[in-house]
């Protein structure tokens, strides 16, 4: 249970970090950058999309959905095993993800962006205390 409520403040946390770049985005704004002043620069890459949606919204989604997923399971709503194998599902691709984009960063932008980081990280973590459960 406790690792469940974890991974719940997690993607609580995940969904405050894109929640605030969305609003950003759509003001037209600067994000506060802790990593230098290229947070921008790596939020409006063109990269910054998929499937013509932007990363900050699927990221939004993704949080969203994985709360929503350890709530049924605090709650034992549904089928149990096909709730933890979803989520398991859920944590690994958004973790794979997450290396991408980091990948981008280094790589191929070569900026770093703060709320991307913190993003990956916050998605690793959550990956890796589901390992434990």
């Amino acid at each position: 249970m406790t690792s469940l409520a974890l991974i719940f403040t997690l993607a609580a946390i995940g969904v405050s970090e894109t929640r605030y770049l969305i609003e950003k985005r759509l003001k037209s704004d600067k994000p506060a950058c802790f990593l230098g002043s290229e947070c921008h620069i790596v939020l409006e890459s063109k990269y910054n999309k998929l499937l013509g949606i932007h990363n900050d919204v699927w990221g939004l989604v993704f949080y969203l959905l994985t709360g929503f997923i350890v709530s049924l399971l605090v709650l034992r709503i549904g089928s149990e095993n096909l709730i933890q194998n979803l989520s398991g599902i859920m944590l690994f691709s958004g973790s794979l993800v997450s290396v991408y984009f980091v990948f981008l960063q280094k790589f191929v932008i070569k900026k770093w962006c703060f709320w991307c980081v913190m993003s990956a990280v916050t998605i690793w973590l959550m990956a890796l205390i589901y390992l434990f459960i």
